[in-house]
């Protein structure tokens, strides 16, 4: 049999398997995943680095405070989508944030950065 041949009817094959065991394990690519350590010093540096560049945007003056809640996806790197607490001088509110993350290469962008609406 000749190698493309091979490959492919491996592809054919192995694809199928392969897409069910990632479902099983409740990975899928493309979906988001909640963050199971809300702690974890990466994912807070994430947070703190959303509050900077959005104070740097807005010429806030935001601190950050703590994450609530987060998620990562997937993409051509990481997205983080995250619910944060940040203090604005005289009061804590909740924001969401969006930051796309690309380790491999040092970079981080803020695609978002909303305050929650109470309600």
């Amino acid at each position: 049999m000749r190698p493309h041949c091979l490959l492919l009817v491996l592809s054919v094959v192995l694809l199928p398997v392969c897409t069910v065991a990632v479902c099983r394990r409740g990975l899928l690519l493309g979906g988001w995943t909640p963050i199971e350590d809300l702690e974890d010093p990466h994912v807070v540096e994430i947070a703190k680095y959303a509050v900077t560049e959005y104070d740097k945007e807005s010429n806030a003056t935001l601190k950050f405070e703590s994450v609530i809640k987060g998620e990562t996806q997937v993409v051509a790197g990481i997205n983080y989508r995250l619910v944060l607490a940040a203090n604005d001088g005289s009061a804590t509110k909740n924001y969401r944030a969006l930051v796309w993350e690309k380790p491999w290469e040092s970079y981080k962008s803020l695609t978002y950065f909303k305050p929650l609406l109470k309600g």
